[in-house]
């Protein structure tokens, strides 16, 4: 048991005090002005190497590095000072800077870029054999090759300008409608006003009327929006596609595929592996039901938790929860983690003005990371966090490599995670006081396979179809409702008496500007991960240095070729995925054996 009582509010004071209106943070952003204005000059005056010696491209890389360093810092701040505060608009307007900061950037890196595609393969074979640039040189090949897939850098810095107003606008507007969404409850007698964050903590509710008067007033609350919602999505997509019509791009998944260094074969065998092998879980769901009277689950049933167990845990109980069971795995993910706990790296306090959702962001320039959610101490709240807690640990492993090789994608980020969540929800139901406890927190570890299985999916065959109807116009609200309805139903094998069709408005993913298609990420690291965890499980404690090595490698390789030399397998071909869905399935008839009878 820890001495230590654990604060459940995080400490931002450390990096500029004073929060959103922090003279120290201006002054960073005042800096970070005149670097970008430092370094544009450079790139310009920046003469294509003919000589293969040449040193100029090392000192330039040495810039962008220090640039791009303290534009994730500015970037993290805001996003965390919006998280905790959804009423702070002077962050929102600090958004706004950083946004603009960060879109000349990027015009600056499509000079540079341009440049470096420009350099004939001799010059540029011979200076990757100097010994800088021969530990980047995947990054830089993969900046040259990109660049050849752009437009003139005339055209690409237009479009940069135009994004800021014209795309990461709409990603904003988006936020602004969120805050303005609140939730009607009445607890104890009293009406509350729920934050989207606490109304969806009350899907886990063991109490029916409570899940069905959330989620009643939820549908109500997001179909207000929906008009709004459905403009904003709309002109997002837009945006998206008309840039990727004048590059030529003519697959909707070129930019997401390309972002994640992953192969169209990997993904198409990934979901084809899951959908043939769906029945079980729409089995469990059905069994579920049953466990708690009903005929048919629907949507707000799915986080209901089965049996009369209380499993909650106050934070501090979940903390010492992770903290004992990352000690069985590796020394150095618990001392990170205890540290992470100490030092105020976590937002979890359950209070009205939250942003709803978790996510770990990254202060690069002191190499920490801070961690965002709402705690209501369910057993998902704690995989919750374990989940994040994963990703804080990714970063710090990453903290010996090169900078430019840290710069890690969706799916093999969501791998951290999911190993971390893993180790918790394992731990859990294997140290169960008793039967009833084991099953109400084996129900909830198979219903997280659901979710990645089943929910992403669907996210996925949504959004995929959204944007090839987007290509021929402006798609209604009404419209969407049925897209994302059928999308839900084919899913889950329509296992479900209703569903949810306004998921499109109230899932932020949809509206992310920076990754596109934010959604098989995750169910790729969710099945990558279970092959690590495999591997680890075997190994004991001391595979934690095997998987360092692993997630030192994730900046700098494409996925197939990492798993290739970290696990030894072949992510095109089927033998992987259905691997690891099988360890989910092993779960779900645990769970059938255990209540047969019930």
């Amino acid at each position: 048991m820890s001495t230590i009582t654990y604060d459940l509010t995080w400490d931002l004071d450390v990096f500029f005090n004073g929060g959103s209106d922090s003279p120290q943070f201006l002054k960073h952003l005042e800096h970070l002005k005149n670097d970008l204005q430092e370094f544009e000059e450079t790139v310009d005056l920046w003469i294509i190497p003919t000589d293969s010696n040449d040193i100029s491209l090392i000192d330039l890389l040495e810039k962008l590095q220090s640039v791009s360093k303290n534009i994730r810092q500015a970037g993290a701040f805001v996003s965390c000072l919006q998280a905790q505060n959804t009423e702070d608009t002077r962050a929102n307007e600090l958004r706004g800077m950083v946004t603009t900061l960060s879109s000349k950037f990027s015009t600056i890196l499509t000079n540079f870029d341009e440049k470096l595609s420009k350099i004939d393969n001799d010059t540029w074979n011979g200076l990757l054999n100097q010994h800088s640039l021969q530990v980047v040189s995947f990054v830089l090949n993969e900046r040259r090759r990109k660049a050849t897939e752009k437009l003139p850098k005339e055209q690409e810095a237009i479009i940069n300008a135009l994004s800021i107003d014209g795309y990461h606008g709409w990603g904003e507007m988006y936020d602004t409608i969120v805050n303005h969404v609140k939730i009607p409850f009445e607890e104890n007698g009293k009406k509350v006003e729920l934050s989207v964050g606490q109304a969806a903590n009350k899907f886990s509710s063991a109490d029916s009327n409570v899940r069905k008067q959330v989620f009643e007033e939820w549908e109500k609350a997001w179909n207000q929006q929906s008009d709004l919602l459905a403009g904003t999505l709309n002109h997002l997509s837009g945006f998206r596609l008309s840039v990727y019509k004048q590059r030529g791009w003519d697959h909707i998944l070129k930019e997401a595929l390309t972002y994640n260094r992953m192969k169209k074969e990997t993904l198409d065998v990934m979901w084809e592996v899951i959908s043939d092998h769906k029945q079980p879980f729409a089995d469990f769901l059905q069994r579920k039901a049953e466990l708690l009277g009903v005929d048919k689950l629907s949507w707000c049933d799915l986080d209901a938790p089965v049996g009369e167990v209380n499993t909650t845990f106050s934070y501090q109980e979940g903390a010492e929860f992770i903290l004992k069971h990352f000690n069985n795995f590796g020394d150095e993910l618990t001392a990170f983690t205890k540290k992470a706990f100490e030092d105020r790296w976590i937002e979890a306090e359950d209070r009205p003005g939250k942003q709803p959702g978790g996510f770990c962001t990254s202060f690069p320039a002191d190499e920490q990371s801070r961690i965002f959610m709402t705690y209501s101490g369910t057993p998902s709240n704690v995989s919750t966090l374990a989940h994040e807690l994963g990703h804080a640990f990714h970063s710090y492993a990453l903290k010996d490599t090169h900078p430019l090789n840290r710069g890690y994608a969706m799916n093999v980020a969501e791998t951290a995670s999911t190993f971390a969540e893993m180790i918790v929800s394992d731990a859990a139901v294997n140290n169960a006081e008793n039967d009833d406890v084991k099953l109400a927190l084996l129900e909830d570890k198979i219903q997280r396979s659901v979710a990645l299985l089943m929910n992403i999916h669907a996210r996925f065959l949504f959004e995929t179809r959204f944007y090839e109807e987007r290509k021929n116009g402006l798609v209604s609200k009404k419209r969407l409702n049925v897209i994302m309805e059928e999308a839900q139903k084919e899913a889950y094998l329509d296992s479900l008496k209703e569903y949810h069709p306004l998921f499109w408005g109230s899932k932020l993913h949809f509206f992310i500007t920076g990754v596109p298609f934010y959604n098989f990420p995750y169910t790729f690291g969710f099945l990558f991960s279970l092959g690590i965890y495999a591997q680890a499980v075997k190994e004991g404690k001391g595979y934690e240095r095997k998987y360092m090595a692993m997630l030192e490698d994730t900046g700098s390789m494409m996925v197939e070729d990492l798993a290739e030399k970290h696990l030894g397998v072949d992510l095109t071909k089927r033998e992987f995925w259905e691997e690891g869905i099988k360890l989910c399935i092993k779960d779900v008839e645990e769970f059938m054996e255990m209540t047969k009878n019930k």
